[in-house]
């Protein structure tokens, strides 16, 4: 392979990016080195399998990746800001698109929702760590590998562009010859495996590990949504680790799955992405429910209302959502009867989802609302996601789809249920359990710009949308004529892209003025909340609970806190126990992403060879008898002494 193969060359902005990218590595590794804090980060963090400080990379990672998908999404609304630009060719806006969608759902969303997960779940429940620690730490590093790995495409190779959903025959060798889309097979391969170890070891720990006392009904609403996300995961993960299987054999050695001149079906592909595809919808906004759920009732001041109902609806939406994945396709031929049955399967999801908004209205009815950051975001979501819920029952018809299919309008609804749903969520969980991840809160003045700027260039930005799509504009067109008429719309939606991204900027100010200058004397509980997770010290000390607590009813902090029963005992203190940290992930999930990499290339031996890397991690991850240490019970008393005062 020659070098100007290899890497992508031609295009100015990929050239600017290969220079900010070499840059970027340089300065990081000189700066690290200048400080001299390889060791630190070593065993602080690469080695780490604590649940919170895993929890905190995800959130990074997913942060980063915020920040590449919005970039690619501002050179989409760029690029058809005005008719007959030609800011980006075809095929490079066909790239972007492509890398938007899978960056921001599996590479941004999943990880910032399963970080918040990973730091918060244990705390709920009273545990000291999930059930497999180990696990946790490769399931993240198998995610971050695969993050990076898709990444260097854009440089690297070519990036994918067939689409997020990769549709069959455009994503075989026939259409797509180039690496790109073996980028997206192996990438994705190597972060669902994480994901769905992620799935299984958070059904373990919210099964197993629960505070004495801590029934089914006795959990808060965010371990429930995470309990049923966790199963979804598990449920829907495999079908599209067998899916990239085949495209993988499809395009490295002609297996002709999804190529029907050699007897294949492009649907079974269809069918096997969005049977994983449409789960994944509810796999990130369930999460989303539940922090929604906490916020609006500790800002309240309230229980939460139909506490029942809400459980019954969370398990109902996830039952449903594999039923509905054909709406995808009612255009390809289905027969009316087809058709009907995912219709009505599709609309049936919202009765429960309005039966939870419901909930959280009557939770704020006479209660005494706080407007922090947190729980405005979690007041925008509701008009916002409703728009999005209700635009996605006119799609559900199948008569009236034929015209919406494939529009902007579906675009927009799309993004109308899944910033609200998703990124809302993740600023309003943010906001809310930032002092127990960094030990202070973030910065209320400055929130107030980023909520405001973020909302109104969302609105600004996806509106439009809905008008151009009913106006007949079809998805992932890069360019139209004055014509039309559309340019207005999209000339103010790209306006609106800029406000959205000055409202992420904002974001980023919050966090360094924060780190810079917030107090940090906050005690455990700033905002007088009402779970388990408040319990503890900010930021939460490394063995979360001095004492395992006990667990009688819903909201048990909020009950001890009225009742005066948090006092801790010094007598109760004993010894801890806790998992040793261990390099094995890390150097399985670097094993795991050189082979992916000699893999996209088709570099057979090589990836044969490497193989051997992570057998050898398996093996060793299997004699590995190291049983963790004790932390003495004295450390564990000075400790709490520290922020809880005398005991």
């Amino acid at each position: 392979m020659k070098l100007d193969e290899f890497f992508v060359t031609g295009d100015p902005i990929i050239f600017l990016s290969q220079i900010a990218i070499g840059l970027t590595i340089i300065g990081l590794v000189a700066l690290i080195s200048y400080l001299k804090k390889w060791k630190y980060l070593w065993q602080e963090w690469f080695t780490t399998v604590d649940h919170k400080k895993i929890g905190i990379m995800y959130i990074i990672a997913g942060v980063l990746m915020f920040f590449r998908g919005g970039v690619d999404g501002l050179m989409m609304r760029a690029q058809t800001s005005r008719p007959g630009l030609e800011l980006l060719d075809g095929q490079h806006y066909d790239e972007i698109f492509t890398t938007h969608g899978v960056v921001m759902i599996l590479f941004m969303a999943m990880p910032l929702l399963i970080g918040i997960m990973n730091v918060v779940l244990p705390l709920q429940i009273g545990a000291r760590d999930v059930a497999f620690p180990k696990l946790n730490a490769l399931s993240f590093w198998l995610f971050f590998g695969a993050a990076m790995l898709f990444n260097i495409s854009f440089v690297i190779g070519g990036s994918p562009d067939a689409g997020w959903t990769n549709y069959f025959p455009l994503a075989g060798v026939e259409f797509s010859p180039d690496i790109g889309n073996n980028f997206y097979a192996i990438a994705l391969q190597i972060a669902g495996i994480g994901t769905l170890a992620t799935g299984i070891n958070f059904i373990v720990t919210i099964l197993k590990m629960r505070a004495p006392g801590m029934t089914l009904m006795k959990m808060p609403m965010f371990t429930w949504t995470s309990l049923v996300t966790s199963v979804l995961i598990v449920a829907a993960f495999p079908i599209l680790t067998i899916a990239l299987l085949m495209m993988t054999l499809d395009r490295m050695f002609g297996a002709h799955f999804f190529t029907v001149a050699a007897g294949g079906d492009p649907m079974l592909w269809l069918n096997l992405f969005w049977l994983w595809g449409h789960p994944e919808v509810y796999i990130v906004v369930l999460p989303a429910f539940g922090m929604y759920s906490e916020i609006i009732a500790t800002f309240s001041r309230k229980n939460l209302f139909g506490y029942k109902t809400m459980v019954i609806s969370i398990v109902a939406i996830a039952f449903l959502s594999m039923l509905v994945w054909v709406h995808h396709f009612y255009t390809m031929g289905n027969s009316a009867a087809v058709n009907s049955v995912f219709s009505v399967t599709t609309m049936m999801i919202a009765i429960p989802t309005g039966v939870k908004i419901f909930n959280w209205l009557f939770t704020m009815r006479k209660g005494r609302i706080q407007f922090t950051n947190a729980m405005m975001w979690s007041l925008a979501f509701i008009p916002c996601f409703t728009i999005g819920g209700v635009t996605g029952v006119m799609l559900a018809m199948a008569a009236a789809d034929y015209q919406y299919h494939n529009t902007m309008f579906l675009v927009a609804h799309f993004h109308y249920v899944l910033i609200p749903g998703v990124v809302f969520a993740v600023f309003a969980g943010l906001y809310y359990w930032w002092p127990k991840m960094f030990g202070f809160t973030l910065n209320e003045r400055i929130g107030k710009w980023h909520f405001w700027l973020f909302v109104i260039g969302f609105n600004m930005t996806f509106m439009p949308m809905f008008f151009v799509g009913l106006d007949g504009m079809s998805r992932r067109m890069y360019t139209y004529s004055e014509s039309t008429g559309w340019a207005p719309y999209l000339g103010f939606s790209a306006i609106g892209s800029l406000v959205l991204a000055a409202g992420f900027a904002a974001l980023v100010y919050n966090i360094y003025w924060s780190f810079r200058y917030a107090s940090r004397d906050i005690g455990g509980d700033p905002w007088d909340a009402r779970t388990l997770e408040w319990d503890t010290a900010s930021p939460v000390q490394e063995y979360n609970f001095a004492v395992t607590p006990e667990v009688t009813e819903l909201d048990q902090f909020w009950k001890n806190k009225k009742e005066g029963k948090n006092k801790l005992k010094k007598e109760e203190i004993k010894d801890i126990h806790m998992p040793s940290n261990s390099g094995i992930p890390i150097i399985m999930s670097v094993a795991f992403g050189i082979v992916g990499f000699f893999l996209i290339f088709e570099w057979f031996t090589l990836a044969a060879i490497f193989s051997i890397a992570i057998i050898a991690g398996l093996i060793a991850s299997s004699f590995d008898y190291d049983d963790g240490y004790h932390i003495p019970a004295k450390k564990v008393l000075e400790t709490e002494r520290k922020w809880r005062g005398d005991l």
